[in-house]
C-alpha cells in the first residue's frame, strides 16, 4: 500500500500526558487525528490541543476497558478509519485487574484487528524500557539484576501486562512484515521538550520527558519503513540526528529476545 501522504491517527489514550503533547505535533504535520477518550469532560483538553492544525482533530468516545474481543476493537477502528494507529493508553498501575483488562488484553485486541485490517500500515506502542525477558547485550550483570527485580516485584503486574502486549505485536509484526514501532522509555517525567536523547541501546537507569517521547515517537512514524523496539532516555544526542542514526543503523533495541520464546507466550 502507497505511503499516505496526509495519514489519518487513531490515538489510543488520547488524555493521557504523552498524548496531550503528541496531538499538536501530528496536526502540525497535517495529519488528521481521531483521539479516543472514555469521559467526554476530557474533549475540551483534546481539541485544545490539536487547535492550531492544520490537520484535523476529532474526539471519539470510547472506554478501551469495555474491549472485550478483536471485534470491539474492530467496531472502534471502522468508526475512526484510521490509516496508523498509535497506543498511548493505560490503566495507570491501578491494580492487577484494570492492568490486565487495558494494558494487556485491549492492547492486544486492538494490535491484532489493526493488523489484520488492509488499510492500517502503522502501528506504534509506547511500553517502557524495562520490559524485556532477557537482558540487553550492552547492560552489565547489574543493570540486568536491577531490571529484574523491579520487574518481579515492585511492578510485577505491569511488567507481565506490558510483556504480553509487546510480544504480540513484536511476533505478529514480525510474521506480517508489518511497521510496527515499539517505543520504550525509562523513567518518565514532566518538563519541557530538551530535544537532547540517547536512543537504542540505552543504559538501564535514566528519565526523559514525556515532551521528548512525544518528539521521538513523530519523528519515528514520519519515518518510511522503521520498525522494532526503540529505547529511549534523555541523553546528550540530538534528537534530529539521534532518530536518523537509529533509523539507518537498523538499530532494534529487541537485540537479545528470541522470537521463538515469544511466540509460545502469546496471549489471547
Amino acid at each position: 500500500m502507497p505511503y499516505p501522504r496526509y495519514p489519518r491517527i487513531l490515538l489510543l489514550g488520547g488524555h493521557g500526558r504523552i498524548s496531550l503533547l503528541l496531538t499538536p505535533k501530528l496536526v502540525s504535520r497535517s495529519w488528521d487525528v481521531v483521539s479516543v477518550i472514555r469521559n467526554p469532560s476530557q474533549e475540551a483538553d483534546i481539541l485544545e490541543a490539536g487547535k492550531q492544525g492544520p490537520g484535523n482533530i476529532k474526539v471519539l468516545v470510547e472506554s478501551l476497558e469495555d474491549v472485550k474481543s478483536e471485534q470491539d476493537a474492530k467496531k472502534v477502528l471502522d468508526q475512526a478509519k484510521p490509516d496508523w494507529v498509535v497506543w498511548s493508553a493505560g490503566a495507570g498501575g491501578n491494580g492487577k485487574e484494570r492492568l490486565d483488562a487495558i494494558d494487556r488484553d485491549a492492547c492486544i485486541y486492538f494490535i491484532r484487528a489493526s493488523l489484520s485490517s488492509p488499510s492500517i500500515t502503522k502501528f506504534l506502542l509506547v511500553s517502557a524500557l524495562n520490559i524485556r525477558r532477557e537482558s540487553a547485550p550492552w547492560w552489565d550483570e547489574a543493570s540486568w539484576a536491577a531490571v529484574k527485580g523491579v520487574n518481579a516485584q515492585a511492578l510485577s503486574n505491569y511488567y507481565a501486562a506490558k510483556l504480553a502486549a509487546d510480544e504480540t505485536i513484536t511476533v505478529l509484526g514480525e510474521e506480517k512484515r508489518f511497521n510496527y514501532i515499539v517505543l520504550r522509555p525509562g523513567e518518565l517525567i514532566d518538563g519541557p521538550e530538551t530535544g537532547r536523547i540517547v536512543l537504542g541501546a540505552t543504559p538501564v537507569g535514566g528519565q526523559v520527558s514525556r515532551a521528548d517521547v512525544a518528539e521521538v515517537a513523530v519523528r519515528l512514524l514520519e519515518k518510511h519503513g522503521v520498525k522494532g523496539w526503540f529505547d529511549l532516555l534523555g541523553g546528550e544526542n540530538d534528537v534530529v540526528e539521534e532518530v536518523d542514526r537509529v533509523v539507518t543503523e537498523n538499530v532494534d533495541s529487541r537485540e537479545g529476545e528470541s522470537l521463538d520464546v515469544m511466540k509460545k507466550h502469546l496471549k489471547l
